[in-house]
């Protein structure tokens, strides 16, 4: 993961982090790989589409493929409400969007609060979680959106 690094006042480095809920987890992303968060907006459905792909949008005047988070790392969907966000990154040269529950807040955490997640929570198909962030009130799992997708799955989404 290329998170944005900084050097904090005492020198330590420091990851700029967005943070948003799917579920009752909180997860956190790079700065850097996020263009932009929206609202929910109309999505079209594409027929025949992977069941993790709500569809797609128009972003001014750009089409981009939207993929619900929940589904994709295997938590049940639900309804979307106030709080649903499109979270639009960049996976490797790809616009792609993710829809989350809600965003919560652009984070700087020092890099030394962080640690790799368990063994027996990391699984083949968890290789996107990179790390789990261990703060003062709460734990952010923290992923590799580009790792979310295989490079098959990237590669449909063309």
């Amino acid at each position: 993961m290329s998170e944005a690094k900084k050097q904090d006042t005492t020198g330590d480095a420091l990851l700029q982090l967005v943070s948003f809920a799917v579920g009752e987890e909180e997860y956190g992303v790079d700065i850097l790989k996020v263009q932009e968060i929206i609202r929910l907006v109309s999505i079209t459905q594409v027929p025949n589409s992977p069941h993790y792909v709500d569809g797609i949008i128009n972003l001014r005047g750009k089409v981009i493929p939207i993929i619900d988070l929940r589904t994709r790392i295997g938590i049940p969907r639900k309804e979307h409400n106030n709080g649903t966000r499109i979270i639009v990154v960049d996976l490797e040269g790809k616009t792609v969007g993710f829809v989350v529950d809600s965003v919560s807040e652009v984070l700087r955490i020092p890099v030394n609060v962080t640690e790799a997640p368990p063994v027996m929570t990391t699984g083949a198909d968890s290789s996107y979680i990179t790390s789990v962030a261990k703060l003062e009130d709460r734990i952010i799992i923290l992923l590799d959106l580009d790792k979310v997708l295989s490079d098959d799955e990237k590669a449909q989404l063309q």
